[in-house]
């Protein structure tokens, strides 16, 4: 998820990473995965997936461990 400069901090990743824990909830999955990025530059994302209850996992579908990846997930 990137945001524009203009919508920093207004709380629209918030609303949308709401909207898709909902919907998916609602589909009847269990488990939410994610990859982003481990630099510096992606730390407000994995802020904001820690905020939502991600929490660091392996690899997993058809990613490879990666040191520029940041793999997470989240159990519904």
């Amino acid at each position: 998820m990137c945001t524009m400069p203009a919508r920093k901090r207004s709380g629209i990743a918030s609303l949308l990473l709401e909207h898709i824990v909902t919907e998916a909830k609602h589909m009847g999955f269990t488990r939410l995965s994610l990859e982003t990025g481990s630099a510096e530059f992606f730390l407000p994302a994995r802020k904001l997936y820690e905020k939502f209850g991600f929490v660091p996992c392996e690899a997993f579908a058809d990613y490879r461990p990666d040191p520029s990846s940041t793999f997470m997930t989240r159990t519904l």
